[in-house]
C-alpha cells in the first residue's frame, strides 16, 4: 500500500513539473491569437502633452508625458495591442487588442482602466465620431466592422461584407461615411454612418496600408506597400487618378492638417517621402528613422511631425527642414 501510495505521489510530482514546464515554455513563446500580423500604433491627446504607443510584438504600451519628454509609466499586461485612439475630450484613451478580444478604456490622468468592451478576438483598427459617441471597431478575423455606444458600452451595430480589416479606418470630415481598408481585398468600403450599411467600394490597391482624407472629403491618400506607391482617390468618383513613387514598402500615407503634403512611412528604408499635393511629386526625404509605419501624427501648429520608430521610441520632425531634431526613447525616465 505504501509503495502505491509512493508511486502515485511520484506521477503526481512528474505530472505538475510538466505543467509547470509546459506554463513556462508557452509563456516563453507568448501566446498571441493573430501574432503573425504585424503593425504599431502613436496617439496623441488633444492637448499635445501625452503620447501612448505600441507594437503588436510586445506586450507594454508606453506613455509619454511630452512636456517633458519623460516616459510617464508603462502599461503591461497586452498581446497583441493594435489601435490607439483619444476621445475628443482628451480625459481617456481607447487600445484594442486583437489577442485579447477587447477594446479597452483608460484614464488619460491616473492611467487606470475604466472598462473592458469585448468585441471578439481579432479587434483591430478603430476609430471615434468628432463628438465622441461612437467607436467603429475593424475585427480582422470576422471581417466585420463593429459599431459600439459608448455611452451605454455595447455595440449597436455589426457590418459584415468586409475581407480582413485592419488597422486603416477613417471618418470623412463631414461625418458621413466610414472609409474600411481591406487588407485582403485590396480595397476600400464606404460604410454610411446614418444606417451602418455598405454604400460603395474603391478598388485597384496594392496592399493596402494607411489612409488619409481631405479636409473638403473630396480626395483619399493611400499607401501601397505592394507597389511602393502612394495612391491619389477621386472619393465623389470613387477611383484612383494618380499615384505617386515614394520609398520602400510604404505604411503611411499622413496628410498634413492644411492638406498640402503627404508624410509616407517608408518602413523598407527607414525613411519618409514628403509628396506635394498640388505638383504629386516628391519634394524631401526624410532620413534616420526605424522602420516607420502609419504612426505619424502632426502638430496642430504645423511645425513638427510624431513618428513612431520599431522600438517604441517617438522621433520628432521638424516640418520647415524635414529633419529628425529629436527623439524619445522608453528608457528615458
Amino acid at each position: 500500500m505504501l509503495k502505491k501510495h509512493s508511486l502515485a505521489i511520484a506521477a503526481l510530482a512528474v505530472v505538475t513539473s510538466s505543467v509547470t514546464s509546459m506554463s513556462a515554455r508557452a509563456a516563453d513563446e507568448r501566446w498571441t491569437f493573430d501574432g503573425n500580423i504585424q503593425n504599431n500604433s502613436l496617439a496623441i491627446s488633444p492637448d499635445e502633452l501625452t503620447a501612448v504607443v505600441s507594437y503588436s510584438q510586445r506586450s507594454d504600451v508606453v506613455v509619454y508625458d511630452l512636456k517633458s519628454g519623460k516616459v510617464r509609466k508603462v502599461l503591461n499586461g497586452y498581446v497583441t495591442p493594435r489601435n490607439i485612439v483619444f476621445a475628443p475630450s482628451g480625459d481617456a484613451f481607447y487600445l484594442s487588442d486583437s489577442s485579447l478580444g477587447i477594446v479597452r478604456k483608460i484614464d488619460t490622468k491616473s492611467l487606470k482602466t475604466l472598462v473592458d468592451l469585448p468585441l471578439g478576438a481579432g479587434a483591430f483598427g478603430t476609430a471615434l465620431g468628432k463628438d465622441g459617441r461612437f467607436l467603429y471597431v475593424n475585427n480582422q478575423a470576422a471581417s466585420t466592422l463593429s459599431v459600439v455606444d459608448l455611452e451605454h458600452q455595447h455595440p449597436v451595430a455589426v457590418v459584415s461584407g468586409f475581407s480582413q480589416p485592419r488597422q486603416g479606418i477613417r471618418i470623412s470630415p463631414d461625418g458621413n461615411t466610414v472609409y474600411v481598408t481591406n487588407f485582403l481585398g485590396d480595397k476600400i468600403t464606404l460604410v454610411d454612418r446614418k444606417t451602418n450599411k455598405i454604400k460603395g467600394e474603391i478598388n485597384g490597391f496594392n496592399k493596402l496600408r494607411a489612409i488619409s482624407i481631405s479636409a473638403d472629403g473630396n480626395t483619399l491618400y493611400a499607401a501601397n506597400s505592394g507597389s511602393n506607391t502612394i495612391a491619389i482617390v477621386d472619393t465623389q468618383k470613387r477611383s484612383i487618378i494618380n499615384t505617386v513613387t515614394v520609398g520602400k514598402n510604404p505604411y503611411g500615407a499622413a496628410l498634413t492638417p492644411d492638406g498640402l503634403y503627404v508624410y509616407s512611412g517608408n518602413l523598407g528604408d527607414n525613411s519618409l517621402s514628403v509628396i506635394d499635393t498640388q505638383t504629386m511629386k516628391v519634394t524631401s526625404t526624410v532620413s534616420g528613422l526605424k522602420e516607420p509605419r502609419q504612426a505619424i501624427i502632426f502638430t496642430k501648429d504645423q511645425k513638427k511631425a510624431y513618428v513612431l520608430n520599431k522600438d517604441l521610441s517617438i522621433s520628432t520632425v521638424d516640418l520647415k527642414s524635414n529633419k529628425v531634431v529629436a527623439t524619445l526613447k522608453t528608457d528615458d525616465k
